[in-house]
């Protein structure tokens, strides 16, 4: 039933069996193996030549984790699956999503035992969003494998186009992964992954609750043979729950697909909007700021197998964004003297990657090119005024403008042996902002199934961090940045395993982060009242955490309680500086405990619940707190009903210097197939 065609293993798929239930493929229900070859030429297996579910994993694990083993993860620059790759990547699925009491993909996040997600405005209007004890501006944030960061700051990186009903799944990658993403991955990346439609169809929601909170989305799919195209638009505003923390956010994103025997090709459109009070988001001293951002994003990716074998495989991509950003340090106020300003940001990028699958493994090779551009009236190099440009719906013109160039190049090597996966490559790195010179970045990653339930690993990656055109340029009232900053630095190592059993799994994991010439927004004195930015020297963050699951119906037939989630995640952290620092608005202010537990459970019919607990203890002057949360959810085949609320206890907590959160926070809601 096998044939091997240059060391690829294809199996016969039989897709039709008698529906009797007694029928052995029916009971069985999955892909089935007739039989096994096994030589010696397939010591070195490939990729994806690789069965990720033998007979063994499918009749020891649930219907889930064998899915999940199959979907390809963004570890490594090669495709591989999650069971063959070298790294540990948490997946936050369709399934987590929907039982969740979360309104954004913010909220999805805080449940990430590794994440950190500081939340400035209601609904996550502006969130800071970090991986094992880094700052917002040290994380890739990647939209189906596109990168969207923005060199201006990392304040607005997660500004997303997309409605949480558009994801198909969230991966999340901890550590220091420049060789995978370039040099911006200093401490880890998140990558949010569309549904891609494989049917014609539309669905229609609304939600309304506490403080006049109210919002639609609405999503339409046409596939057409080998052409599948899909667009998505929502609007939501509120209230906000706390003084000036009012909020209109719109969003709309298109994509789509053409699949054929050796091209297949994805684009997608992106646009997000958002006006809302700012609060005191950057200082405490004015308690009436205000901004307004707007995001328009465009890419096109695919795979070119140019032969009838998939030995050779190619991966373009283009893309670009363009972010605005206007803030008024007192909302209404006009002009450079009271604290406005403007700033759009463009980022051209294109990348070529080479996939060539041989008798010892798979070998990428290929380049990155990233293009910044900033316009502002604050940040950049100042213009003389003839090269002054106009800015639509001010009186004003960017009168200063920034420019950089990012060359990646990169040789990363995967080899799999039996249940032995070694992934190790380099990234060779210029940045025109720099030297010019070319800077090297290697990384090893290893990991070890010795059988279906157990899986160990280990990595050591090195990354650097350029600073952001805030960093550089900032000079306000609250803030001053530095020319004269130099990037970070960074080397991780990272240790871990992963438990799977029907019904049960966990991962336990450790990590050591040496960081240098650490960037953070400081006072310099007692008497400070304005944030520097500076290297604050070298900065060690060390930690481990612990994830299960316990999924009760996968071991019992109808139970009350259907799944228990746990995790806890703990960080010390060293610094040591040639500086006296006397306050730190962010590298300094880490998570030193996270505890976070889910329970999921059945009441009647259709009816079920979530429950969520978080409790976090952040260091610098923060109060720990514990917050909970909870969904009840009807599910039917065409529509569904639900009712979420938010802090249940309304405690008034803080994620970020004094930025007040809202209390109870009640919506109601409903969701229709069309």
């Amino acid at each position: 039933m096998f044939k091997q065609r240059f060391n690829k293993l294809q199996a016969l798929r039989f897709k039709h069996f008698t529906r009797n239930g007694y029928a052995l493929f029916n009971c069985i229900g999955k892909e089935v193996l007739i039989c096994t070859l096994s030589v010696t030429t397939l010591t070195y297996a490939k990729a994806e030549g690789i069965s990720v579910k033998d007979a063994a994993a499918a009749d020891s694990l649930g219907h889930q984790e064998v899915k999940l083993d199959e979907v390809i993860v963004t570890g490594s620059r090669a495709p591989l699956t999650a069971i063959q790759s070298a790294k540990i990547v948490s997946v936050i699925t369709r399934d987590d999503i929907d039982r969740a009491p979360a309104e954004t993909v913010n909220d999805l996040l805080k449940l990430a035992i590794g994440a950190d997600v500081r939340q400035r405005g209601s609904f996550g209007v502006q969130t800071d969003i970090s991986i094992n004890g880094g700052t917002s501006d040290q994380i890739t944030i990647l939209l189906n494998g596109i990168n969207i960061s923005s060199p201006q700051t990392g304040h607005n990186a997660a500004d997303f186009p997309v409605d949480m009903a558009d994801i198909e799944r969230i991966e999340i990658l901890e550590g220091s992964s420049a060789r995978v993403f370039g040099s911006s991955a200093f401490n880890g990346a998140i990558n949010i992954v569309t549904k891609r439609e494989k049917r014609t169809g539309a669905r229609l929601s609304a939600e309304g609750g506490s403080f006049g909170t109210w919002g639609v989305n609405g999503r339409v799919s046409v596939a057409t043979g080998a052409v599948t195209n899909s667009v998505s638009g929502g609007y939501r505003q509120s209230d906000g729950g706390t003084l000036h923390s009012d909020f209109k956010r719109r969003q709309m994103f298109y994509q789509g697909d053409l699949a054929s025997q050796h091209i297949d090709l994805q684009w997608q459109v992106g646009l997000s909007s958002q006006d809302f009070g700012a609060n005191t988001f950057y200082s405490a001293k004015f308690n009436d700021q205000f901004e307004a951002t707007r995001r328009y994003l465009t890419s096109l990716s695919g795979t070119i197998k140019p032969f009838d074998t998939d030995w050779l495989t190619l991966v373009p991509q283009l893309y670009w964004h363009r972010d605005y950003d206007h803030y008024q340090l007192i909302r209404g106020k006009e002009g450079a003297a009271a604290g406005e300003n403007y700033h759009r940001t463009d980022v051209y990028g294109g990348g070529m990657t080479a996939n060539l699958r041989w008798l010892l493994g798979t070998t990428s090779v290929g380049a990155d090119i990233r293009r910044e551009h900033i316009v502002s009236t604050a940040y950049g190099d100042e213009l003389s005024e003839d090269e002054w440009i106009n800015i639509s719906g001010s009186d004003r013109k960017y009168s200063r403008r920034g420019d950089r160039t990012n060359t990646s190049l990169f040789l990363e090597h995967n080899i799999i042996v039996g249940g032995l996966t070694v992934s190790a490559g380099v990234m060779a790195n210029r940045n025109t902002c720099l030297d010019s010179d070319y800077r090297f970045y290697p990384g090893v990653d290893i990991s070890y199934r010795p059988n279906e339930h157990w899986k160990v690993y280990a990595s050591w990656n090195k990354a650097l961090r350029v600073p952001t055109y805030t960093d550089l340029y900032a000079k306000n009232s609250v803030q001053v940045g530095d020319l004269e900053l130099k990037p970070e630095r960074n080397s991780t190592f990272k240790v871990g395993t992963r438990y799977r059993t029907l019904g049960f799994a966990a991962v336990i994991s450790g990590f050591y982060s040496h960081g240098t010439n650490i960037i953070d927004w400081v006072y310099e004195t007692a008497e400070s009242k304005t944030y520097h930015a500076l290297n604050i020297g070298k900065l060690n963050n060390m930690g481990y955490s612990l994830d299960a699951t316990l999924n009760i119906a996968e071991l019992m037939h109808n139970p009350f309680v259907t799944r228990l989630k746990a995790g806890y995640a703990y960080i010390n952290q060293e610094h040591d500086t040639e500086h006296q620092i006397y306050g730190s608005l962010y590298a300094l202010e880490y998570l030193r405990h996270k505890f976070t537990m889910q329970l999921d459970h059945r009441i009647v019919s259709r009816l079920s619940a979530q429950w969520n607990l978080r409790w976090q203890q952040r260091m610098n002057g923060f109060h720990p707190y514990c917050k909970i949360d909870a969904k009840l959810m009807w599910k039917a085949p065409k529509y569904d009903l639900f009712v979420k609320a938010d802090n249940i206890t309304a405690h008034r907590y803080y994620d970020l210097g004094g930025v007040k959160q809202p209390g109870l926070w009640v919506m109601a809601g409903a969701s229709v197939n069309l």
